[in-house]
């Protein structure tokens, strides 16, 4: 019988203290709720339908078209030429999450590695062959994916994973990307690392390679 006693009091002094910390919890989570500052990595979700024009601007259905893809062409080129339409040249975006460009790679163009700090983007090849590559840097040792794209087929870039592209046909491709931000960002890794002034001892440690190496990246 006084086994019993004692199983039952030790079972009410559990449940008092999972009640106690379940209180504690839910007051220390309003309490964090009711006082942190927020901060956003991406673009915050829009109470509006959509941002009315700015200045004072009459609102017709100009203000929710970009025309700036039409004459878009490039026919040569060692770089992909790339056409934006984010929300600092088509206003109608903000708050919207969304952003646009139109691609176009000359033939052996590349799309030097980078990434989007702020968005992920999905690529649809409109006209031609591309390759592309996706370095997965979830694993403790990154993995490169790659894969060889043809007209129609759609590829996604997770946000802030390093991607590139490369036309290694000779004819030109054109795509069309989609991201989902208004302004997405872009960090090219090549320009980044020696474009910028970062100081050659700190370059060859990290590379392990010569000076004169270091050298002729950054005057390439």
């Amino acid at each position: 019988m006084q086994d019993l006693i004692d199983a039952t009091y030790q079972l009410c002094r559990a449940k008092s203290f999972e009640a106690k910390l379940e209180r504690f919890y839910t007051e220390s989570t309003a309490l964090d709720f009711e006082t942190s500052t927020f901060v956003h990595a991406a673009d915050p979700e829009e109470i509006r339908d959509f941002a009315p024009p700015p200045n004072g601007t009459v609102l017709n259905a100009d203000y929710f078209t970009f025309k700036g893809l039409r004459d878009f062409d490039v026919a040569t080129g060692a770089f992909a030429n790339a056409t934006l339409a984010n929300v600092k040249v088509f206003p109608a975006l903000s708050g919207l999450g969304v952003s646009n460009a139109l691609v176009l790679y000359p033939p052996g163009a590349v799309n030097l590695p980078h990434i989007h700090p702020r968005a992920s983007e999905t690529l649809f090849i409109i006209e031609g062959t591309l390759d592309v590559g996706i370095l997965d840097t979830t694993a403790p040792i990154p993995q490169l994916f790659t894969q060889t794209l043809l007209t129609g087929d759609i590829v996604v870039f997770p946000r802030g994973l390093v991607h590139f592209h490369i036309n290694r046909s000779n004819n030109r491709v054109k795509a069309y990307a989609a991201f989902s931000s208004t302004l997405p960002g872009t960090v090219s890794l090549p320009r980044t690392l020696f474009k910028t002034g970062i100081s050659n001892d700190v370059l060859t440690k990290s590379f392990q390679v010569s000076d004169d190496i270091i050298n002729a990246l950054i005057a390439a």
